[in-house]
């Protein structure tokens, strides 16, 4: 049983929200059309990334808690986490936009991603050479700081990964060796900060947030695209 420890904790993360995504009066399922192409684009640029920094010895896995099925050097399991976790993710936004009409982040929203934006860019800086730091602050940086310059409202999403920091911290902290005898994803620490939430490597916090952002975004835009397509196909 000890193998699919991993796999588990996969199929843990996506239960409840996929068997609610049919809830009949805001069924998530019909939103598939739009998240199930963003998803699919953003988890191969995590999974390139994630193949070489395996590679690289960044981070590595424990085969005593996988299946022994790998895709290239990733196992299975690493390849359906991208799926797994986004899917919870951009279920729990797509629930926030319907359950909270007025977002207590909405006013203030500005000033968080400006901060988060400097923050991360200058951990980029500081930290540079320390590979898992330096790319994800830098990434999730930059990203920010567009968002910023384009008057993006990310309020929704601040509040949805708010609101699954819990889950983050349980299901992450069960990969990174919490409640169990090892961990599942082992990290080095040349490569990072050092500094560790729990068992938690604090950049996951970072590397996630990133993933959850950037699945959350292409899947807005291309339901965006969607409906703008449709008004023109109306008018015409």
């Amino acid at each position: 049983m000890e193998k699919y420890t991993y796999l588990i904790i996969n199929i843990a993360c996506i239960f409840i929200p996929l068997v609610a995504s049919f809830y009949r009066r805001h069924a998530f399922v019909k939103e598939w059309r739009y998240f199930i192409p963003a998803n699919l684009l953003v988890a191969f640029v995590f999974l390139v990334w994630d193949y070489y920094f395996t590679r690289m010895g960044v981070w590595g896995f424990n085969p005593d808690y996988l299946t022994g099925v790998y895709l290239l050097n990733l196992p299975l399991e690493e390849v359906l986490f991208f799926i797994a976790i986004p899917y919870a993710c951009v279920f729990n936004y797509f629930a926030m936009r319907y359950l909270v009409n007025t977002n207590p982040l909405r006013s203030f929203q500005s000033a968080i991603t400006l901060t988060l934006a400097m923050v991360f860019l200058l951990t980029a800086i500081g930290f540079y050479g320390r590979w898992y730091t330096s790319l994800t602050a830098a990434l999730a940086g930059m990203y920010l700081l567009i968002a910023f310059y384009k008057r993006r409202d990310l309020s929704y999403v601040y509040l949805s990964y708010f609101i699954i920091l819990p889950f983050f911290f349980l299901s992450n902290g069960i990969l990174t060796g919490s409640f169990i005898d090892e961990p599942i994803v082992w990290y080095n620490n040349a490569e990072n900060l050092g500094l560790r939430m729990g068992t938690i490597p604090v950049e996951d916090s970072v590397y996630g947030f990133l993933l959850v952002l950037m699945n959350i975004d292409l899947y807005e835009w291309l339901k965006q695209r969607a409906r703008h397509r449709k008004l023109i196909n109306i008018s015409s």
